[in-house]
């Protein structure tokens, strides 16, 4: 299985169609985290599977999606309903119940990919506006049998190999 996660675009169509002509024949999945501030038929959210954020204002995006992609359950979420600024707690509590092996969410900005009790949970960052002293960034999520693999890129495609990690 191998994703892309993509978060907190704020309005730039230029990144999401680069990214989509660049993985949509690579991935099995391309998802946005929320705060894209596009309508939900904008072309440039063609192909994304992709949830409402804070600056969201389109009716037609859920606050939440549950997404099955080869016998693994993914929960996306904006994170803002969650208050993830202070803790990943109340999202932990709504990932156990939906039983999801990886949790995908924006709105800090801040990328951080960090396993709790067999659950990935990641934030790409942002792709246009990061905090933290960090470039835009957008990453890719790679499993293959009980390995799963988590690699972040700038803007410009370019690995960052020091964010990178892998749990087994």
């Amino acid at each position: 299985m191998k994703l892309l996660i993509v978060s907190d675009s704020h309005g730039d169509r230029v990144i999401l169609k680069e990214l989509r002509e660049k993985y949509q024949y690579d991935v099995d999945l391309m998802i946005h985290c929320g705060d894209s501030e596009l309508r939900a038929v904008d072309p440039a959210l063609k192909g994304y599977s992709i949830v409402k954020g804070n600056c969201d204002y389109d009716e037609k995006f859920s606050n939440e999606l549950l997404l099955g992609v080869k016998g693994n359950k993914i929960y996306v979420t904006h994170g803002h309903l969650f208050q993830i600024k202070s803790s990943l707690l109340k999202m932990s509590y709504r990932a156990k119940e939906l039983e999801a092996d990886f949790v995908f969410f924006g709105h800090s900005h801040l990328l951080k990919a960090e396993m709790i009790e067999g659950t990935l949970f990641l934030n790409p960052g942002s792709i246009l506006l990061p905090r933290g002293g960090n470039e835009k960034t957008y990453a890719i999520v790679e499993k293959e049998k009980l390995v799963c693999t988590v690699r972040f890129y700038n803007e410009k495609h370019e690995e960052l190999t020091e964010l990178g990690v892998v749990y087994s």
